[in-house]
């Protein structure tokens, strides 16, 4: 088998760049080991930055996301039992984010590369990238029982951080950089309409709490629990109780509406980057080159500008024959993830109460969160950022 890119991993980033090129005129292969249901069911990010909106739309895959998606024009942070809201459009020139799940996002863009291509390829498990720094590298992989070798000029790892494109860049020139959080976060699913308009960002004595939501009809909530917490040891009965702790406010009749809970997980919170993100004829994207806490909303939104930024360079390759922007891809995409990174980093420690912190300590975190209150340029800060830097 020949194509010009290979593409390893159909999660959001490998199919809306497979998406970017069929539209630009190049040809790929998409290769994704896992079946279609269950990468249409991963549950995943939530929020699409301004950015990752126009892109879906621009790309063709926005219809039903404009249909179904929920605008959110700013977030609400509590803390002191207080309520404060940053209003986005205001502190932005127009700015906001979407809620539409990243399962959804996929189901669209598979349904379009189905319909229109280029070729996707399920159940297809890459084992090795080999030759990556050749003209010509080769993806050996399996599908329908047999092993076969995809020949391409180009190979562009899409698939997480558990993939096997990132072993293609030697252990020599490869570097990591990480961090683990010692707190995970419980998540949980829920058959009951959201209790706020938009996401409600809490911290409080006990913990770090979060108000998402999926849809009109089904919430998504978040508590900060110790690391190796198993979801069994709490009941929905617990769960809600400590929602409605770590909500509470002095003012206001607002109240946490509780219903059914159909989903219990736990997620651990960690930082990891790996540089370069190109070597040879290899570039790696999402996951595969960078993760974030959850807790700024920019996991999903960073593999969408990688791609867009790669897509865009392949498209100035093919147009031109200037390999000038595919030889900056790296470098300028970790500058833009080490910004997200930093920014998830002071979401993060912000607004959760670590084992081992001081009164002084916790003092600093909630000093930081009435500047963001009382600011307009702190609140603008993080407007920017969590609607999308520009690209």
């Amino acid at each position: 088998m020949r194509t010009t890119i290979a593409i390893i991993g159909a999660g959001p980033a490998g199919l809306l760049l497979a998406r970017l090129l069929h539209n630009a005129g190049i040809d790929c292969v998409v290769l994704e080991n896992r079946t279609r249901a269950y990468v249409e069911q991963r549950q995943r990010a939530g929020i699409l930055e301004q950015g990752t909106v126009d892109a879906l739309r621009a790309c063709g895959a926005g219809a039903r996301m404009d249909a179904e998606g929920l605008v959110h024009h700013g977030i609400e942070l509590r803390f002191d039992r207080q309520s404060h809201r940053i209003d986005f459009p205001e502190l932005t020139g127009g700015r906001s984010v979407m809620v539409y799940a990243q399962t959804e996002v996929v189901k669209d863009l598979v349904a379009l590369q189905l319909a229109e291509g280029p070729p996707l390829f399920f159940e297809a498990e890459a084992l090795a990238v080999e030759k990556p720094a050749s003209d010509h590298p080769v993806v050996r992989f399996t599908h329908e029982g047999r092993e076969q070798t995809l020949d391409c000029d180009y190979v562009v790892g899409c698939d997480g951080f558990h993939g096997i494109a990132r072993a293609a860049i030697p252990t020599g020139i490869r570097r990591t950089y990480e961090r683990t959080y010692p707190y995970s976060w419980l998540g949980i699913l829920a058959d009951v309409p959201p209790s706020c308009d938009e996401l409600i960002y809490a911290r409080g004595e006990e913990g770090f709490a979060l108000h998402s939501m999926r849809s009109p009809t089904v919430s998504r909530l978040y508590l900060q629990v110790p690391n190796g917490t198993d979801p069994a040891d709490w009941s929905d009965d617990r769960i809600w109780d400590e929602l409605d702790r770590r909500f509470a406010i002095d003012d206001g009749d607002w109240s946490l509406a509780r219903g059914p809970i159909t989903s219990k997980s736990v997620t651990p919170m960690r930082s990891y980057v790996t540089e370069p993100m190109r070597y040879g004829r290899v570039f790696l994207a999402g996951d595969a080159a960078h993760i974030v806490p959850p807790t700024g909303a920019k996991g999903l939104n960073l593999a969408v500008s990688d791609v867009r930024i790669l897509a865009r360079a392949f498209e100035h390759h093919h147009r031109t024959g200037s390999d000038e922007l595919l030889t900056s891809y790296s470098d300028l995409c970790l500058r833009r993830v080490w910004q997200a990174t930093r920014f998830s980093y002071d979401m993060t420690t912000m607004l959760h109460s670590q084992p081992s912190e001081s009164a002084f300590d916790s003092r600093v975190h909630l000093a930081r969160l009435h500047r963001l209150a009382s600011s307009r340029p702190a609140a603008a800060e993080l407007a920017g950022n969590y609607t999308g830097l520009p690209l």
